[in-house]
């Protein structure tokens, strides 16, 4: 036989989770069988999870993964199953995929390429497996191989590379697996998102197909894991240069199972299935982030989103992100089901209202929007917030805070024995207008037991134009790996081609944090600098770590503008960024959209003191 009955299926999974993983594992079993597939291919770390971080260090996790294999080998009776797990050989870490074949283990391949760069760190816990070596252990009360093996069920031979693997040009695993007589490649994988990616793993199927006439199964893990990267749930199925199969990704599933036929001497008898997906930036962005938002309240235990809304863009996008999130919820899931969930009362009848009515019902559950006026915001951002709030149907509350400012500048005036002025205090007074709006809103939160959102971009973070302990007040970030060219488009886009006719008055106005007086005219851009070459700089100094005069002379060549006024804005962004590390330390955890990102704690580490690229900055203005 060259034909072989694949279930691929991604999962749902969380770390040390064990319940949860097990369940899911077990329910692609399930659906596996049922489907009549003869091999069941799970993702990478899909044991445990991928992100156990430094747990991975711990042997105990290791013992306790060998004890729930013991438990699962019974279930795979009539079935191949591989699944990712870490596991300890000769005291040594590593990341591994299990086989197993009804009750019998075949083997256990472990990976030769770890992934070292961006969010990834598994140098730091695991050891690189030698290409072309195995040995014989004993685990889970049986003997079997480990390390670079060959499978072979219905006498075609399989060969697994995980994730990393892939991706490493000539020296890709699946090379020497083929040229050792491979005709099917399986990828198990925990490829985190980025806008695009998707497109890059199918080159990967793509070309080592096309260049070998071979087979090659990709299975990814799904959802918002364990808080800041998102995972796709990609599963893809390649054949002789062509992409065959390809399931939905970013869905709300917990278990998204496919059976894929796949016949190594007729082609045209393998499984064919091409869904509409979705390429472009701004659809991405939507499904990704409103299944990040979903798992992390789901995750957390919370009963929905506090927000503090100023009727700006930011705010205003992550309004919009929680009213999809919803809105993609009600698509997978009955009202009662979600009011179980959150933990809030369905209405008797409600079963025969309308959609509109019950979407509208549930967002005034799960979302909580405040705007916090002093005597500097306009009554253009008031209107703005209260008719997107209305148009979305969330709950809305506005209330006061200039009591509270004015307590406050009372008891620092009467210490410092003078009044503070614009004059002299600028950046004292407009911080403590924003510091003044945190205590209220977690108050609200805490008693709601409900997440509070900030809603600072990467734009902001990256030159530290937000507020400690005010803005920046919140336990999640949603937005924050985003820049703010990109959140301006992105409601253009979201009031037109998703229906968001509250985000009218939002798109009317220019961004100000408005904690100057009127007079002042405050706005993000005369503060900062036009947000479009912010984007550029950053983009040049932190995407692709390039020095001032090198982001200076890709700049000039793509911008005509005077050169003196891009050296300013280039010299005035590095030293921001220098000075404003200590900001982004405390930042609340955020999602991952691209292929960089400025958080410290997963991606982009700097030092907190620094000489602040004085030299460098020196060097710029006289060049």
């Amino acid at each position: 036989m060259a034909q072989i009955n694949f279930a691929i299926a991604s999962l749902n999974q969380t770390p040390l989770d064990w319940d949860n993983n097990l369940e899911n594992i077990g329910k692609a079993l399930g659906e596996a069988k049922s489907l009549g597939a003869e091999f069941l291919v799970l993702p990478e770390l899909a044991l445990t999870g991928y992100g156990c971080q430094d747990l991975f260090l711990s042997n105990w996790l290791y013992k306790s993964c060998e004890k729930e294999v013991q438990n699962l080998i019974p279930r795979t009776e009539g079935i191949t199953i591989a699944f990712g797990l870490p596991i300890l050989v000769n005291n040594e870490r590593y990341n591994g995929v299990i086989v197993i074949s009804d009750k019998k283990i075949l083997g256990i391949t472990l990976k030769h390429h770890l992934a070292d760069d961006g969010v990834h760190y598994e140098p730091r816990w695991f050891k690189s497996w030698p290409q072309g070596t195995s040995q014989t252990i004993t685990y889970a009360g049986q003997t079997c191989e480990v390390g670079d093996l060959i499978y072979e069920q219905n006498g075609v031979k399989i060969g697994i590379e995980i994730c990393r693997d892939a991706w490493k040009g000539e020296q890709r695993t699946a090379h020497s697996l083929i040229k050792r007589g491979c005709e099917v490649i399986l990828n198990p994988s925990a490829s985190h998102f980025a806008f695009g990616k998707t497109m890059v793993r199918e080159e990967l199927g793509l070309s080592l197909t096309k260049q070998y006439n071979c087979s090659f199964l990709l299975v990814n893990l799904l959802g918002n894991e364990a808080g800041r990267m998102i995972f796709d749930g990609d599963l893809q199925f390649h054949q002789n240069g062509r992409l065959k199969y390809k399931a939905e990704r970013l869905s709300f599933k917990k278990v998204d199972c496919h059976l894929v036929t796949v016949d190594t001497q007729d082609p045209s008898k393998s499984s064919e299935h091409r869904p509409t997906d979705w390429f472009f930036k701004n659809e991405e962005f939507t499904i990704a982030s409103t299944l990040a938002l979903f798992d992390y309240v789901r995750k957390t235990k919370s009963r929905g989103f506090v927000l503090s809304l100023s009727g700006g863009a930011d705010s205003s996008l992550c309004a919009v992100l929680v009213a999809h999130t919803i809105r993609r919820m009600m698509r997978h899931y009955a009202m009662d089901d979600i009011a179980q969930m959150f933990d809030f009362k369905v209405p008797e009848g409600s079963k025969n209202w309308p959609e509109f009515k019950k979407r509208n019902y549930v967002t005034e559950k799960l979302l909580t929007c405040v705007y916090q006026s002093t005597e500097n915001s306009s009554s253009e951002t008031y209107e703005s917030a209260r008719k997107l709030t209305n148009s979305l149907g969330a709950e809305f509350f506005l209330w006061s805070v200039d009591e509270e400012i004015e307590s406050v500048i009372e008891k620092a005036e009467f210490v410092l024995g003078r009044k503070l002025t614009w004059e002299k205090d600028d950046i004292t007074l407009q911080n403590i207008q924003s510091r003044m709006r945190a205590p209220g809103v977690w108050v609200l939160a805490n008693t709601l037991k409900k997440l509070l959102i900030t809603t600072s971009n990467r734009s902001e973070a990256s030159v530290g134009y937000a507020t400690m302990d005010g803005d920046t007040a919140g336990s999640l970030s949603p937005i924050a790996g985003v820049d703010k060219h990109f959140v301006r488009r992105y409601l253009l886009w979201a009031e037109e081609e998703l229906g968001y006719e509250g985000l009218q008055d939002v798109n009317n106005l220019d961004p100000s944090a408005e904690l100057r007086p009127h007079k002042e005219k405050q706005s993000d851009e005369g503060d900062l600098m036009p947000y479009f070459i912010l984007n550029k700089i950053e983009q040049k100094a932190i995407g692709e770590w390039k020095s001032p005069i090198e982001v200076f002379d890709e700049l000039c060549e793509e911008i005509p503008w005077p050169h003196g006024k891009i050296k300013t804005y280039i010299a005035k962004f590095f030293r921001l960024w220098s000075y404003n590390q200590w900001k982004r330390e405390r930042y609340a955890p955020s999602f991952h959209f691209d292929d960089y990102n400025v958080d410290p704690k997963t991606w982009c580490r700097f030092p907190i003191i620094s000489g602040g690229f004085s030299r460098e900055i020196d060097e710029l203005i006289k060049y």
